[in-house]
């Protein structure tokens, strides 16, 4: 008697791993914050990113079109950092002085832990801030900073610790300035002067002196 042989059972057959774009284009940013930082815009190579972020090169075109709009991306990308940092401060419950010194000590130590941001920043001030000028995003991200500077500002001047002739903008750029001088030329420095001026002891003395020559500068 002739037996039916039952159908072959085929094995299910698994899905082809689907990319996830999110974690694509956050691991594409994070390697061109880096390559940025340490090429510039006209060093860094599309193809080393794509390398580090361990992704195929078309994939950088395929989300950011080109290097100029992954440039943009990694400038936005270290700017809301540094302006979600600055949303956490919280300053209202602090006297005036403290909360100066605590502004003060935020710019510095930003600086201190993030040299991709100064190197990226001192790239784009090579270039006279052209690709900022095309991020809108980038235009409409006010710093809060200057916002809890003038509402410090007053708080001092009304309790009578403050001088009321200081802007919060020229404040600002005088307070991100003594900071940024330190770091951006810190080789140099150290060269010119024989110290070890990135030490951690360098660094604590220096945090100290911008500190206070802020704050004696602020009080009547």
């Amino acid at each position: 008697m002739a037996t039916t042989s039952s159908p072959l059972k085929r094995s299910p057959v698994s899905a082809a791993p689907r990319r996830d774009a999110a974690a694509t284009r956050k691991a594409l940013t994070s390697a061109a914050v880096h390559e940025f930082s340490r090429n510039g815009f006209a060093g860094a190579r599309v193809d080393e990113i794509a390398r580090v972020a361990g992704v195929n090169k078309q994939l950088v075109y395929h989300y950011f079109e080109n290097k100029q709009g992954l440039y943009l991306v990694a400038l936005e990308s270290v700017y809301a950092e540094i302006r979600e940092k600055e949303k956490s401060l919280s300053l209202g419950a602090l006297a005036p002085l403290e909360a100066m010194a605590q502004l003060v000590a935020f710019s510095f130590d930003y600086l201190a832990e993030h040299p991709e941001f100064l190197a990226l920043l001192t790239d784009e001030n090579r270039s006279q801030g052209a690709h900022i000028l095309e991020s809108e995003r980038l235009r409409k991200m006010h710093s809060p900073f200057i916002g809890m500077l003038e509402e410090t500002l007053a708080r001092g001047v009304a309790e009578g610790v403050f001088r009321k002739d200081y802007d919060a903008i020229n404040l600002y750029i005088s307070i991100a300035g003594i900071s940024y001088f330190f770091f951006s030329n810190n080789h140099t420095l150290s060269a010119i002067f024989g110290k070890a001026l990135g030490s951690r002891g360098a660094l604590l003395q220096r945090r100290r002196h911008v500190i206070e020559f802020a704050l004696n500068a602020l009080r009547l």
